[in-house]
């Protein structure tokens, strides 16, 4: 667009007579409108910069950033980024300024920054956005008035309401959906050619039509008028042609002439400042997407990376893209099926009248053809490519805190990647790698970063040199690591802060957990702090459940701690005290309880016996003293189990539970007696449920090959009336639902026929001479003599 320079009187800035002829004639300020992160917008802008030649490139982005600019041709600087503005006294004030290599305003900071031309941001300043106007935003909104009758009459209803620029356009254009006018106007634009003269025009007329500042009240014309004294400030430093990027419902507002300066002066005065820090961070392709809530996000970010690296062919070679991608998840995908998926996709935006098939056609394309009707075939290719899981990097120099410093260099280190995808990291702690990879992810859980988590393994292992993790990177950890910094420079310094904020201010259950993390994350110099807090602590606490709670903890670090190589010998006296005080008031904890209560015990007695049992374990191979004073307190603790089985005052759910544990601990003699008596004709229906859910939650190889338990089990089902077996049910399938559908069905086949003909029926079938190299493996493995 070439406008000619108004008179001087009309212009606010002293025009020099010497400029020549040929400067009068071209237009001191060149404005173009895009849109942020459009791949059409980025590619008709560079050449619009090719063409204008300007000597000053002003981009719409927080003016403070400028320092940061310098970067942007590093090496390691892959978009997608973002500009970080956060504020040191409080990281959890930031915000984000991202872009994508297809973003614009990342053209064209490329643009001039290989050219040699001056460069800067021109929006409001980080240090304004973070300290907030005097008035929120809410209460500009709440201020905005109705649309004139004038626009009422001219406009829909649903456009009124949701004063979409973009929908009123389409709308005029004939189309329903204004993303698809968009991308048929300027982001499948291929020939280049400049629609910023018909963008800033047709925006013009919009911002009339729309009321803009009854729109926006005070936060667009702020940003407005800092946009236009950053153009001044370019001119009176004798720039000739300054090229100005921004978004397109800016630009008719920031185009040559501009208004006088007072008025843009009268409404920046005031302006707020707060202390902030900004650097430059990592973005990913998902986050771009508008369906995170981003305001500036666009449909399909992965889409317009490809129409951006792909402007030869692109249809083809997207298809050939999922094609492969489909086929890595196994699915029969041929080079006939991109054939006759290309040739869809170009026909259906033929008949549709496009000048190119746009993303709707090349996925009915990919769902019709290349899925088959397999819709969450088509859910995968939206995620992975349509979206992205793109995950950009900066350089390593780029200024940022201590701590992600120290955090970058460990990972090389480790061989951990910051990935946008969920990444399983299985670990073997028998490796020094692995080891060390533990130790990194333990410390970032103290912490608080939540990008690497413990999740359940699907390698069944009873081992104790086995975790896995899983990794996510996403761009607001960013954030956490800088609220995480104040702890200290380094991940393991960091990490000792945190546990002796923890030593100063936890609970004993949190003291607990804390000491296995640290055992874990093996942070020994804060173990022995730790440790002494802890013994005083269990000493003054008398809450038997806290007790409870407690243990579990300290026996898996002392039980599993040896892995790690880390010696846990100074748990085992807090654990020996802890068992101890619990079996002292384990009677009159347990007392009384009644529905959740007694389930949550109940609970807590099975963690605990577990406890226990781990720390006799431990012993197996330490000093004999210790072994036997390890066995006194399993034997102590069943001792007081025993000791709470005929108290009248203790749940029936957890007589039941107790009654299972001092089974299992070849303890009790006369279970069936006593199982006979929970059951017989006296005891309240309620009560008898409560025994049975008791005692056989996850019981079902005792219901399978004891006989005896099952035939009174058996009895007492048979017994109840039809009132009473309504009322049982749903606490019997509570019970029994925890059980597999093969221990169900085998429990069912030996109620039905008997274990013995069960036995007897099954043996006849078996062809032992068939059997005989099996059973011989058999032998060999075991070192027995199968008869």
């Amino acid at each position: 667009m070439t406008t000619t320079l108004p008179p001087p009187a009309v212009d606010d800035h002293v025009v020099d007579p010497t400029r020549d002829t040929a400067a009068e004639e071209r237009a001191p300020v060149e404005v173009f409108g895009i849109r942020h992160h459009g791949p059409g917008s980025a590619r008709s802008l560079i050449a619009a910069l090719e063409e204008y030649q300007p000597d000053t490139v002003l981009i719409e982005g927080p003016a403070d950033a400028d320092p940061l600019l310098r970067w942007v041709l590093a090496d390691g600087m892959t978009p997608p980024i973002a500009l970080l503005a956060y504020a040191p006294d409080r990281p959890q004030t930031a915000a984000f300024w991202p872009y994508a290599v297809f973003s614009p305003e990342w053209q064209a900071m490329t643009y001039a920054l290989q050219r040699g031309v001056e460069v800067a941001l021109c929006d409001l300043p980080a240090y304004a956005v973070l300290a907030r106007w005097r008035r929120d935003v809410s209460d500009d909104l709440d201020d905005l008035e109705e649309p004139d009758s004038a626009s009422e009459a001219t406009l829909p209803a649903a456009l009124l309401e949701e004063q979409d620029p973009l929908a009123l356009l389409a709308e005029a254009a004939g189309y329903d959906d204004p993303e698809r006018w968009w991308d048929d106007l300027v982001e499948s634009r291929l020939d280049s050619s400049s629609p910023f003269p018909m963008i800033t025009d047709a925006m013009a007329e919009l911002r009339m039509i729309m009321n803009q500042p009854q729109r926006y009240g005070d936060r667009e014309a702020r940003r407005e008028a800092y946009m236009r004294q950053k153009i001044r400030q370019a001119l009176k430093r004798g720039r000739e042609r300054v090229a100005v990027v921004c978004g397109a419902w800016h630009a008719p507002v920031l185009r040559w002439p501009l208004p006088p300066t007072a008025a843009d002066a009268r409404t920046l005065r005031g302006m707020p400042r707060r202390k902030i820090t900004m650097t430059w961070v990592p973005w990913t392709h998902q986050r771009l997407a508008s369906a995170t809530g981003y305001g500036a996000g666009v449909a399909s970010p992965g889409w317009y990376h490809h129409l951006w690296v792909a402007p030869d062919q692109p249809i083809v070679r997207w298809l050939a893209k999922v094609a492969q991608a489909l086929r890595e998840r196994d699915l029969p995908v041929s080079s006939a099926h991109v054939i006759e998926a290309v040739r869809l996709a170009e026909t259906l935006a033929s008949l549709r009248g496009r000048p190119l098939a746009g993303l709707a056609e090349v996925t009915e394309a990919t769902r019709a053809v290349l899925c088959d009707g397999d819709e969450l075939a088509v859910r995968y290719v939206t995620d992975h490519l349509v979206v992205g899981q793109a995950l950009g990097s900066v350089n390593n120099a780029v200024p940022t805190v201590p701590l992600e410093a120290d955090l970058i260099r460990t990972c090389r280190t480790l061989r951990i990647r910051r990935e946008a995808q969920v990444r399983l990291h299985d670990l073997d702690l028998r490796r020094s790698i692995d080891q060390g990879r533990s130790q990194l992810f333990h410390r970032l859980q103290l912490l608080g970063l939540q990008w690497i988590v413990p999740v359940e393994s699907s390698v069944q292992s009873q081992g104790t040199f086995r975790e896995t993790w899983e990794s996510r990177w996403e761009p607001e950890y960013s954030i956490a690591i800088v609220e995480a910094s104040v702890w200290g420079t380094t991940v393991e310094s960091a990490a000792t802060a945190r546990v002796h904020k923890i030593i100063e201010e936890g609970s004993l259950v949190e003291l607990t957990e804390a000491v296995e993390r640290c055992l874990f994350a093996d942070l020994s110099r804060a173990l022995d702090d730790l440790l002494a807090a802890l013994a005083d602590k269990a000493a003054l606490d008398a809450d038997v459940v806290h007790l409870m709670d407690a243990l579990p903890a300290l026996a898996r670090a002392q039980r599993y701690g040896d892995v790690r190589q880390t010696d846990t010998r100074a748990l085992r006296k807090v654990s020996e005290v802890l068992v101890v005080r619990i079996c002292a008031g384990l009677r009159q904890a347990i007392a009384n309880l009644e529905g959740e209560n007694a389930a949550t015990m109940r609970r807590r007695i099975d963690a605990v016996n577990t406890a226990v049992g781990l720390l006799a374990e431990s012993s197996r191979d330490a000093a004999e003293s210790a072994v036997s004073t390890h066995l006194d307190l399993r034997s102590r603790w069943l001792d007081i189990l025993a000791t709470m089985i005929d108290r009248p005052d203790v749940h029936g759910l957890l007589v039941g539970r107790i009654v299972r544990l001092l089974l299992d601990a070849a303890r009790l003699s006369d279970v069936p007696v006593r199982m006979q008596r929970a059951l017989s004709a006296g005891v309240p229906a309620a009560d008898k449920a409560a025994w049975v859910d008791g005692f056989f939650v996850d019981g079902a190889l005792l219901l399978i090959h004891d006989a005896e338990l099952r035939g009174l089990l058996d009895e007492w089902v048979c017994q109840l009336d039809d009132a009473q077996f309504v009322d049982m049910l749903p606490l019997l399938r509570r019970t029994f639902g925890t059980f597999g559908a093969a221990e169900r069905q085998a429990i069912a086949e030996r109620i039905a026929v008997g274990a013995e003909n069960l036995d007897q029926q099954r043996s006849e079938e078996f062809d032992l001479d068939l059997a005989a190299p099996a059973l011989a493996t058999v032998d060999l493995i075991l070192g027995t003599n199968h008869d």
